[in-house]
Formats: C-alpha cells, structure tokens, sequence
C-alpha cells in the first residue's frame, strides 16, 4: 500500500513538474495568419509549373500563352521552376521556417476527410476532425466548433480574430452566427471603415469591380483589405482564404492558375513584410499558410478534385514565425494530416485545443519551439 501511495505521489510529482516545464517553455508567437491556398497542388508548390499542362488542349490558351508561360516559369530544375513560380516561399519560407508535403522527398501531408473538396477540408483543418455529415459545399451552418470559435471565447482573443475568405460559404463554415467571428466574403457589407480611409477605399474599389463568378471575386481584395484591416485594428487571429487557384483550375485555366499562384506568393510576402514592419507584429507573428485538398494529376485530372480523384487528399503546410525551427524542406520524416493544423494553430499561440478537443489531431511537435 506504501508503495502504491508513493508511487502515485512520485507520477503527480512528474506530471505537475512536466506541466510547469511546459509552461515556461519559450513561447514568442502572439499573432497568427492563417492562409489558405483552395485547390493548389503540391505538384507546383514543389516542382513548380508543369510544362505539359501550358498547351492549348491541356490549359494553356494559344501559342503565344504558351511562350509567355513558358519564358516566366519554366527552368531546367525543379529547383528552379518552383523558385520562379514562388519567390518568397522558396527564398524565405524554405529558409527561415518549414515546408511540408514534397512526396518526391518523403513528406506525405493528407487530409483525412477521404471527400477530397472544399467544406470538407475547411472543417477538418479548423476543428481537428472530419465530419461525415460535412458532404456538400453548401451554405449550411457548421454544427462544429472550429479552434477559431474556440479561441474566441478566451478573454485574450474576443473581437481579435476575423476572416477575410474569398467564397461566399465561408462565414457558414465558420457559423458566424454563433461564433461572433465577422468573415467578409465581398458579399457582406459586414467590414466596418472610416470613411475615406484606405480600408474604405479596398472595399469601395471591390464594389465596384464586375465580378466574373458568381460566389466569389478576385484575391487582391482579400489582401488588401485583410492589409489596412490589420493596420487599423491590431487583430490576433486573421484567416484569408485565397479561392482563385481552385476557379481557375476548375475552368481549366492553367495560365490563369499559374498567374493566381505566383500572386498569392506575392500577397503572403506583402503581408509578412507589413506585419514586421508594425510594432505589434514584428518578431511575434506566425504565418500558417496551407490548402484545403489537393487536385489530380495529367492533362484532365489536374482540373478535378473530389473523393474519385487519386491524389486530390495530398496537400502542402508551410510556416514561418519566431517559435517554429528553420528547418526548411522537410523530408524523410512522418506523415502530417489536415486535422493536426488546428490544434497546432492554437499551439502556436499558447493553447492547448488537442487536450480541450482529444478528437482532433494531435499539433505538428516540429513546428513548435522546442
């Protein structure tokens, strides 16, 4: 009996020891963008344009696309082509924070919800569990509670986080209704500026822009609104969803794909060189920046995604922030999933999700300080 007693007392004892460890690890990360790229392959993030894919009949328009197309992004090496496709994930990212999902090096990043589109994804990657009641892309009110509603309820994050997603079933996935958590698609009048104010001028300029689909716009808004937001507003938490890649790719529009990706790039170095330019942001801010499903692969195939569509669960995660190692391109090390970023998300910033929520994955141990 003695010995069970002290037994116990000496596991307590470890417990309440690793806890404090825990606690007073080195922690720098106050802020943190979450950036999501819908629909872009792996393929391109890691082996960069795709030269089949130029021509006429695969996704190119005409033969002067095609030389255009291939005088800007193509290269004699992966190495290469990726770097010319996406300057800033390669010269920066790659060096000073991590990369995942190269197949080709062994990193395999999947999502688990075996749907393979949109809704699907988002929940997943936000709640840390699939859902199989999540099976449509429809403007239905997430039944679940995302790690961003769960942030929102902590004292230290009310009215500091907010979405600027381009897709109209965006604040559905969120449930902005419940949550409190204000996502502007360009569809919502839900963004509140001064007038006159460059913020204003954003929202004013997208207005008036005339769209060409009918649930979503173009990306530029959503990084420069989520830009002077930021400036203005100091948020924690800012989530901005980029949707062109996946239209683009939808209307078999590789040369438009191509163009939206190395845009998005630019928009991400925009914004990580805005946040350390401002005193609130420098030197502890994380950038999570991901996809919510990858697509297939070959001249058809590559337009697609869904459940039928071999390779559209492969997807990338890359991170850069003063808390994660700069370990680069990671290879040769154990699979990630879709359902780890939310946990690892609110590790990032203190919060322990996965012990709050045991259902979702466990957080990403090599992308938190050691």
């Amino acid at each position: 009996m003695k010995r069970r007693i002290l037994f116990r007392a000496a596991i307590a004892a470890l417990l309440t020891t690793s806890s404090l460890f825990a606690a007073e690890l080195p922690h720098e990360t106050e802020n943190l963008f979450l950036i999501t790229v819908d629909g872009f392959r792996w393929q391109e993030v890691f082996t960069g344009a795709e030269e089949l894919l130029m021509y006429k009949e695969n996704g190119g328009m005409h033969a002067s696309v095609t030389n255009l197309l291939r005088t800007t992004f193509l290269r004699a090496t992966p190495e290469a082509r990726r770097e010319a496709l996406l300057p800033f994930f390669w010269n920066t990212i790659a060096k000073q924070g991590q990369i995942y999902g190269n197949k080709n090096k062994g990193s395999v990043a999947t999502v688990t919800n075996g749907k393979k589109f949109t809704y699907p994804g988002f929940n997943e990657m936000l709640t840390g569990s699939p859902d199989p009641r999540i099976d449509k892309n429809e403007k239905r009110n997430n039944p679940n509670v995302t790690v961003l509603e769960w942030l929102h309820q902590k004292p230290a994050f009310a009215h500091k986080i907010i979405g600027f997603a381009n897709w109209d079933t965006h604040p559905y996935i969120l449930n902005t209704q419940r949550s409190g958590i204000p996502v502007w698609t360009g569809f919502e009048q839900n963004l509140p500026a001064a007038p006159g104010s460059p913020l204003d001028k954003v929202l004013q300029i997208q207005r008036d822009i005339n769209p060409i689909w009918h649930d979503m716009t173009f990306d530029v808004f959503f990084m420069h609104a989520a830009l002077e937001y930021m400036k203005e507003k100091k948020p924690r938490v800012v989530w901005i969803a980029f949707g062109e890649t996946d239209e683009w790719a939808h209307d078999g529009r590789y040369d438009c794909y191509l163009f939206a990706a190395r845009k998005m790039d630019d928009y991400v170095r925009t914004l990580w060189t805005a946040a350390q330019s401002l005193p609130e942001y420098r030197d502890k801010t994380t950038f999570l920046i991901t996809c919510d499903h990858g697509r297939g692969s070959g001249s058809h195939d590559w337009k697609n995604h869904g459940a039928n569509i071999e390779g559209a669960e492969n997807i990338w995660l890359a991170a850069l922030g003063p808390d994660t190692p700069p370990l680069g391109e990671r290879h040769d090390i154990g699979e990630i999933h879709q359902n780890q970023i939310a946990a690892t998300l609110a590790a990032l910033l203190g919060e322990d999700y996965h012990t709050a929520v045991p259902k979702s994955g466990a957080p990403i141990k090599d992308l938190l300080p050691k």
